[in-house]
């Protein structure tokens, strides 16, 4: 039996994370393009997670809108971002040992949150953002239990220095909320927003 083809409104994903291209493709949406956003993501001085989450996402759908410009074509744009952090400390996404390392330390044996941002520009211009917040416990780590995870190198690229759906994933105890938030984009809030600006399923 054949795949159907996708009937749904075209859009743009304006991210080159491979977990949200998964989650994307498991909601059953194709995207026409994937244009990453090239956006400065360095957080301002004090800045707190929730906005900071909100900002980026916000900067990626314009970054791409701005790029496009007239070169739209009903394409609604969807970008998103995710900020990791302990109390009011960000994490950082992990690119060498010593923040893979920095962020276990963090995380053991605390909860920390997932702040995901996402924003979607309908083909009319109009802009809806949102923040969904998911709160992650792990289990308090050993030193073994670091070394071992650091030797997988599924850190790498990760915010937090973690991907729930990897290796860290023995280390979870609960989460409270979203899922799919902390892989990436939460595919509830994610289709409540296209659903809101009139994209058609």
């Amino acid at each position: 039996m054949k795949n159907k083809q996708a009937t749904h409104s075209p859009f743009i994903l304006a991210s080159a994370s491979k977990g949200r291209a998964e989650l994307i493709e498991m909601m059953g949406l194709t995207p026409s393009r994937i244009i990453p956003a090239d956006i400065d993501e360095t957080e301002k001085p004090g800045e707190l997670p929730r906005p900071l989450a909100l900002r980026l996402a916000e900067g990626k759908a314009n970054a791409v809108q701005n790029m496009l410009g007239a070169d739209q074509n009903n394409n609604f744009i969807l970008a998103a971002d995710t900020v990791v952090a302990c109390g009011r400390r960000l994490l950082p996404k992990a690119e060498t040992e010593d923040q893979a390392r920095y962020c276990m330390k963090m995380i053991s044996g605390r909860r920390h949150k997932i702040y995901g941002g996402i924003s979607i520009i309908a083909p009319d211009g109009k802009q809806i953002s949102r923040v969904i917040v998911t709160t992650v416990s792990f289990k308090r780590l050993t030193q073994d239990e670091i070394d071992w995870f650091i030797e997988t190198g599924d850190w790498e690229g990760k915010a937090g220095g973690y991907a729930v759906q990897g290796k860290a994933s023995v280390f979870v105890k609960f989460i409270q909320g979203s899922h799919s938030n902390i892989v990436g984009l939460s595919c509830y809030d994610t289709i409540a927003m296209l659903k809101g600006l009139g994209f058609k399923l």
